[in-house]
């Protein structure tokens, strides 16, 4: 039986109109001061031809669609795309029975825990999680760090935008976890997967995929049941 979600009105955030950009392997989008969904795995978690397979099924879509002459039309379908890509991708991450699994290890599922928490209330609002075996999902709200009482809403000289917050999280608990398992070398892959939450309803609909998906890989049959999962408001599940 799934758990049901009742989100506060504490969650919904303003979203300041300025954008930045940046560019790993795909094209990232981050809405400064919003709030992001963010899904990052172990480095070798999926083997490459199966990421490769993923990738060019996905661009060829993305290319046709981008012949769409209605802006509005095009723009929906490329987002509902993405969409669907990101369910497959993380359908094989939970399915796979290959590939590194470091986070099955409760000592390392707390270094991740830990960096998590460790900038929440400074870089971010820390508003859900979950820990898998081989990804982690997360939901951050950047908003904490604009100044509104400054009616031009200029941004501080130490705003830490997305990507640059991903660094230190990936950073500290690579280093720790590597330690703990007395390895070496690349921990997480480098890639992540981020989408900026649009309005509310988006909003529920993230925390409900991020707290569910220990559910949907079969591990409990209850979010409250996963130890590994978090929610701000856990008061409000019912």
């Amino acid at each position: 039986m799934r758990t049901t979600i009742i989100i506060s009105e504490k969650t919904k955030g303003i979203m300041s109109p300025i954008k930045t950009y940046y560019k790993q392997r795909l094209p990232h989008i981050q809405q400064v001061g919003a709030s992001f969904f963010v899904t990052f795995r172990l480095h070798g978690s999926i083997p490459k031809s199966e990421l490769t397979r993923l990738k060019e099924k996905y661009e060829a879509k993305i290319n046709q669609l981008r012949k769409v002459e209605d802006i509005t039309r095009r723009n929906s379908m490329i987002l509902n795309t993405r969409k669907a890509y990101f369910a497959e991708y993380d359908q094989v991450l939970d399915t796979l029975d290959q590939g590194a699994k470091h986070l099955k290890d409760d000592h390392i599922a707390k270094i991740i825990k830990e960096q998590l928490h460790r900038f929440d209330r400074d870089l971010y609002d820390l508003i859900a999680y979950t820990i898998m075996s081989n990804h982690v999902h997360i939901l951050i709200d950047t908003n904490i760090q604009l100044d509104y009482e400054n009616e031009d809403l200029i941004l501080e000289p130490t705003y830490t935008p997305l990507d640059k917050i991903m660094k230190r999280i990936k950073g500290a608990s690579a280093r720790y976890a590597n330690i703990a398992l007395g390895k070496t070398g690349q921990f997480w892959d480098r890639e992540s997967y981020d989408i900026f939450i649009r309005h509310n309803k988006m909003l529920r609909n993230v925390i409900k995929y991020i707290l569910n998906n220990p559910i949907k890989a079969k591990i409990v049959t209850n979010a409250k049941d996963f130890k590994w999962n978090y929610f701000r408001d856990a008061h409000l599940l019912e």
